[in-house]
């Protein structure tokens, strides 16, 4: 498992019965999770101070409960990044902190390059992979169906001082968008998707993603330049194995170019128990350029 490791404004405290216990910069919230499946004692006495805690409904979706007024939004930072955190009314907050693995791999990836690369980033969600690319000297295509992710992911470039930055905010259908750049003879030097389990684009365009993640993925190797970096699948989908998305990649991008194809889950550590928690898993391509270099 690739875990986080030096996120000072974020932590998993504890988690029991369902739920994590989380820090959030200096707020506190108690969120679901579905992996969470012990019954452990809640013997943290900041279990009963949280300052926010996400009810579940028994008929689907759920509310807040508020111990204390708290700000309507709020910002924290990772290393140079910096990220508007608000609840939202389906239990996210804007910011999935175990993608910090990815941001540090961009990173690390795209300042070896000897040259300018594009990126293109597909179900963008609030920018956490687009500040990361930009902010290492790349220029990105951020791509979501939601406007309003788009403008929360615009705001979190604002507050990290990458604005100027050479990044395109699209608000669009993923796959549409896709083949319409592959129409334009437009090609990237890396791809990112996070793509949800069940979405619907801004046209109410449905994607089932066990349904579609082939044929996307494969569109998506065409719009890949002669000399790609890297390729990245995230999934947050329960029945989508690492090995699975590896071997998505190896029959579909592996086999346009050459270079090496790793897989693994992605994590967080508790606080109190000191074991990891998993998150998502990511499988990655990259060039032989930098297989020694990067993941391995």
């Amino acid at each position: 498992m690739r875990v986080v490791s030096n996120f000072a404004d974020y932590e998993i405290i504890d988690t029991s019965c369902g739920e994590k216990l989380e820090r959030w910069g200096d707020t506190i919230l108690i969120r679901p999770d579905p992996q969470i499946i012990w019954n452990t004692k809640k013997e943290n006495p900041i279990w009963k101070k949280a300052d926010a805690h996400y009810n579940r409904s028994d008929k689907g979706g759920g509310e807040w409960e508020y111990n204390k007024k708290i700000k309507d939004s709020w910002i924290i930072s990772y290393k140079d990044l910096k990220f508007n955190i608000r609840p939202t009314g389906f239990k996210h907050t804007g910011l999935f902190p175990e993608q910090a693995v990815n941001w540090d791999f961009f990173d690390e990836i795209i300042k070896k390059q000897n040259r300018k690369i594009s990126v293109l980033n597909l179900f963008a969600y609030t920018g956490g992979a687009t500040l990361a690319c930009a902010n290492a000297g790349a220029e990105v295509c951020h791509v979501d169906a939601s406007k309003g992710m788009v403008a929360w992911a615009r705001e979190n470039a604002a507050v990290s001082g990458l604005s100027d930055r050479p990044i395109r905010w699209i608000v669009d259908d993923c796959e549409k968008f896709v083949a319409r750049e592959i129409k334009r003879g437009k090609k990237y030097d890396a791809v990112i998707m996070d793509p949800p389990s069940y979405g619907r684009g801004p046209g109410g365009e449905v994607w089932k993603l066990e349904e579609q993640i082939y044929d996307m993925v494969s569109l998506c190797a065409e719009v890949l330049s002669d000399n790609p970096v890297f390729f990245v699948l995230n999934s947050y989908t329960t029945g989508l194995s690492p090995s699975v998305m590896k071997y998505l990649l190896g029959v579909t991008v592996g086999k346009k170019f050459k270079g090496k194809i790793s897989c693994d889950e992605i994590g967080l550590k508790v606080k109190d128990s000191g074991y990891n928690l998993p998150c998502g898993s990511t499988a990655i391509w990259q060039n032989n350029d930098s297989e020694d270099n990067i993941i391995k």
